[in-house]
């Protein structure tokens, strides 16, 4: 195998070593229980008809995304993909504008105008994706090298899942980063199935990350159950990255807990194969390191930190469900530009 294999986070002194103390790795339970709880009242606004199209959710993959997240740096930007949501609450995205955007309603990132999971806040770093997926993996890489032209000591993140890693789009994408050795890193969402595709019909390599050598930079597996693990490997690829040292591929392996989407009920899965990933919960597994490490934490911080997430929450239904459905007039608000107003027309 070519790609490095990292090894678990088992003691608070190696999540120290990673940069977290104590109120950190407080912080990134929060951003985990936030991060089902939204998903998790998602589906039942979904099932009572609240929310228009589909809906797709990440559990299962929460650590992957929260550890991610939580290492990029303030000025940093990222793609994440809807299976991610945690990279949004690790950056600062307020819960009851998700609400709003599943609900399709003016207070949501969109505005009422594109698909509920299709969501970003640009003013946080993150840029909004599309159903193409790996399309957003060639936008990151125009950011990191807008970023090498301009200077700036910042790192752009990409993700997508593992069907999509056999798409051009997405070797084009790694190719030019590694030949420019830009400021990027690229993380796979590794759960198990393109859709119904389990990864033995997907590629013939046994791990994705060991394609990076092929590209002229690393390739890391990280256990996507353990994140801190996640966080210690994103933090060392993204400072990597911005110090000069090129980009790094990230394959975090988990398993889709739930379908493709709700309309998909996952009966391809082999059902011992759920069972077992279910005794890796990322977030029963991270709790029991901290009722382990933190003192206080499973007399008492757990319970005051799991009801703040819950009133949040709940809050944040009731807020965005008072937001009111976009002006069907407003339709093409902020979809077409008139050249006459741009400043320096393509054209000219």
């Amino acid at each position: 195998m070519v790609a490095r294999e990292a090894a678990a986070v088992a003691t608070p002194a190696e999540a120290r070593a990673a940069g977290l103390d104590q109120e950190d790795l407080l912080l990134i339970y929060r951003h985990l229980l936030v991060t089902r709880g939204i998903e998790e009242r998602g589906h039942i606004l979904y099932r009572q008809g609240k929310i228009p199209g589909s809906f797709y959710t990440g559990r299962g993959n929460e650590a992957g995304a929260v550890g991610v997240g939580f290492a990029m740096g303030l000025d940093d930007v990222g793609c994440p993909i809807q299976r991610d949501m945690g990279v949004h609450i690790a950056r600062g995205t307020e819960p009851w504008r998700i609400f709003a955007q599943y609900l399709g309603r003016v207070d949501g990132f969109a505005r009422g105008r594109d698909g509920n999971v299709h969501m970003a806040d640009f003013r946080l770093g993150l840029v909004a994706m599309v159903s193409h997926l790996p399309a957003m993996a060639p936008v990151a890489v125009g950011a990191a090298l807008a970023f090498r032209l301009r200077n700036q000591p910042r790192v752009a993140v990409a993700w997508s899942g593992d069907g999509a890693t056999s798409r051009g789009d997405w070797h084009e994408a790694l190719n030019f980063a590694g030949v420019r050795q830009l400021p990027v890193v690229f993380v796979i969402d590794n759960n198990g199935f393109a859709y119904s595709t389990p990864n033995a019909l997907e590629f013939p390599s046994g791990r994705l990350a060991d394609r990076a050598t092929g590209y002229g930079f690393e390739g890391v597996v990280v256990d996507g159950t353990d994140v801190l693990a996640v966080h210690r490997e994103a933090r060392r690829a993204i400072e990597k990255a911005r110090e000069g040292g090129g980009p790094t591929l990230l394959e975090i392996v988990t398993l889709r807990m739930e379908g493709h989407a709700v309309h998909d009920d996952a009966f391809y899965v082999p059902k011992g194969l759920h069972e077992a990933w279910a005794k890796r919960d990322p977030i029963e597994r991270y709790r029991a390191f901290l009722a382990e490490h933190v003192p206080g934490f499973a007399e008492e911080r757990d319970d005051a930190i799991r009801l703040e997430v819950k009133q949040l929450l709940n809050e944040a239904v009731r807020r965005a469900d008072e937001s009111p459905l976009p002006d069907p007039a407003t339709v093409l608000d902020g979809v077409y530009v008139d050249p006459a107003e741009l400043d320096a027309p393509h054209h000219k």
